[in-house]
């Protein structure tokens, strides 16, 4: 089977390349004689329907056995409290320059000990889809947080037979399975704001005060993406779609972006029913560098409930909620209160009926790579017709902050900022996407593009402008002229959205956007001791499209 869960004895030793410090010490806490093992997706509904402070909804869940549970069964609610998001500061990974393995390894037993005290749930789940990459993971989290184990079950694959059945037959990779322990109340001394520990060459977690459920969906992606980075997948955050023509066409895109960028809404869009089209997914796949298919890596979907009122028709898919608030209906039925009232960042996990033109796999090569950014500088689209270029956009991917995040004080939501390659859950160096999404552009020709879903200077780029250009591009409509004197840069015209590059003022904005870009790649020459530095022919890259204003 796909990753190894079960040793023989002789394999059992310090040199053993998935044995660390840090692995030993979480994987034993999952045999304690505290710990229950949820065996079913059933079994973890009704428990979390126990959990004190769980708001079990009058909203039945749409086809529930379609989703592993059984009929009857309601939308659960469940809140946090004031942390709605992710805090990026809490990350500490092992093998970054300047984390001491022995200090972090102190702390992680000392928070075992302290769970001796606690009831443990042990969950299971599949991370990937299709038998060319599944990994096997494993969540241990304590009494009172059933919800969390529950939405976890349901935002990855939770155990079937069927599944198991794929996992035995699939694609075999030398990494021991994925083991997150989680202590929602537990926060070490040295950190206390909460602590996301990562060990990522051993596949293996430790989260600390960490309530938000995105916390335990995006700390385990961390973690296989990690795994599919060894072992020849580009990792990938953001959507992908494919458009199915009469003329028996494909055309796929890949659109990459942080939360809020547009990601889902570009890869669900169905452009009014005038194309058949297919969706891997809108937040996680890998792509094979080998023969560029790509492979979801999760079957629901953990979507803001911002755009979705109440009697909105998406809401008929949702499963668990949120960060949101609950009130009677004229029936005096409990219904969610959506759209950010209670709070900013209400979520939802979806099931997988959501998309009815879903699929697992996508075994055609993917046609286009978009970078979906929010640099004013920028037309509402780009075309790269150079590899390097391509990838070191991607790599300096410029963007704003979302309300998924919770942000440490002091910073800015509206700045600028460089998200490479719109994931922030990277434990590898950045050189190796950089490499792999340059293959990609330069071996199998993808061709790649930037979609600004912000502001052109001071004007807002709508959403049906957007759309429209991605319709254009998959449909071949889209007509393309050189960007001023940029060699290996295109757009398209639109009233409007004009980029004048006879206007100092407009051109002293790409001045500023390239040489933002320069710096970041200058900065990760030192950063972390030049883990994240980059072939120097990134910079270059960027030296030549200067010197082209």
């Amino acid at each position: 089977m796909s990753t190894i869960g079960k040793f023989k004895r002789e394999d059992i030793r310090k040199d053993n390349a998935v044995f660390s410090s840090i692995r030993a010490t979480i994987e034993t806490t999952f045999y304690g004689n505290n710990v229950v093992k949820v065996t079913s997706l059933t079994e973890a509904y009704k428990l979390a329907v126990k959990s004190p402070g769980t708001i079990v909804t009058d909203m039945p869940v749409h086809e529930p056995t379609a989703s592993g549970l059984d009929e009857g069964s309601k939308i659960l609610l469940f809140n946090d409290g004031d942390i709605t998001g992710r805090f990026a500061k809490a990350r500490v990974i092992i093998g970054e320059s300047g984390v001491d393995v022995g200090k972090y390894a102190s702390i992680a037993r000392e928070a075992v000990f302290f769970t001796r005290y606690k009831n443990l749930y042990h969950a299971e789940v599949i991370i990937g889809l299709h038998e060319d990459f599944m990994v096997k993971a494993h969540l241990l989290i304590p009494e009172g947080y059933e919800n969390t184990m529950y939405n976890w079950m349901l935002n990855f694959q939770y155990i079937t037979e069927e599944y198991m059945k794929m996992y035995k037959n699939s694609v075999k990779l030398p990494e021991g399975d994925i083991y997150i322990l989680s202590d929602p109340d537990y926060y070490p001394p040295s950190h206390p704001n909460g602590l996301a520990l990562f060990d990522p060459e051993y596949n293996t977690a430790l989260l600390c005060g960490m309530r938000y459920f995105g916390e335990h969906k995006k700390g385990t992606l961390t973690l296989a993406w990690g795994i599919a980075n060894r072992n020849g997948f580009a990792s990938c955050h953001g959507g992908m779609k494919r458009y199915n023509f009469n003329d028996n066409r494909k055309y796929t895109i890949g659109v990459f972006g942080l939360s809020g960028s547009g990601k889902s809404t570009l890869t669900h869009e169905k452009h009014g029913g005038k194309y058949d089209i297919t969706i891997l997914h809108d937040d996680a796949y890998v792509i094979s560098t080998e023969d560029g298919s790509s492979v979801a890596l999760e079957p629901s979907y953990f979507d803001k409930t911002q755009d979705y009122p109440v009697d909105h028709p998406a809401n008929k898919y949702l499963l668990t909620v949120q960060n949101c608030g609950i009130t009677l209906d004229d029936n005096g039925k409990k219904v969610i209160v959506t759209e950010d009232i209670r709070n900013g960042n209400g979520r939802a996990v979806k099931s997988k009926l959501w998309a009815d033109n879903r699929v697992n796999k996508i075994d055609e090569p993917v046609n286009a790579i978009a970078w979906l950014m929010k640099d004013s500088t920028m037309p509402p689209i780009i075309k790269i017709n150079n590899p390097v270029l391509a990838s070191v956009m991607g790599a300096t991917l410029a963007t704003k902050r979302s309300t998924a995040e919770r942000l440490a004080e002091g910073i800015d939501m509206n700045a600028l900022v460089i998200e490479p390659y719109a994931n922030p859950f990277r434990t590898y160096p950045l050189g190796h996407d950089y490499d792999k999404f340059k293959e990609l552009f330069e071996n199998r020709k993808i061709d790649c593009y930037i979609i600004n879903t912000g502001h052109f200077q001071d004007k807002k780029i709508p959403k049906e402008l957007t759309l429209q250009l991605l319709e254009d591009i998959a449909t071949n409509k889209a007509k393309f002229k050189q960007l001023g004197q940029f060699s290996d840069l295109e757009y398209v015209e639109v009233e409007g959205y004009i980029p004048d590059m006879e206007s100092e003022e407009y051109k002293n904005m790409w001045i500023g956007s390239i040489r933002y870009r320069k710096d970041f790649l200058k900065d990760m020459e030192s950063f972390k001791d030049g883990r994240d530095k980059l072939p120097k022919e990134a910079l270059e890259a960027l030296v030549k499209l200067e010197k082209e204003i």
